[in-house]
């Protein structure tokens, strides 16, 4: 379900390491950007996929940004 507004992942914004990781730990700050995926309404048809992301941060709002609610079995 991509492409109606960019969607917030837990992952902190940096660039890919060379070397496989699982899982890295990122900043801890509020301001440290985080990752969005999917593209929005505002974007080209393009975006709408998981593979485009981008860098937003945590304290910042907008009209095409936000999340999934995901139920997890307990």
């Amino acid at each position: 379900m991509h492409g109606n507004v960019w969607e917030w992942c837990a992952d902190w914004k940096r660039t890919y390491s060379a070397e496989p990781e699982t899982d890295p730990r990122g900043q801890e700050s509020v301001f440290a950007e985080r990752v969005l995926r999917g593209g929005s309404w505002i974007n080209f048809a393009r975006s709408a996929r998981a593979a485009c992301r981008l860098r937003f941060p945590p304290v910042g709002r907008s009209d095409y940004v936000g999340f999934r609610c995901a139920r997890v079995q307990a």
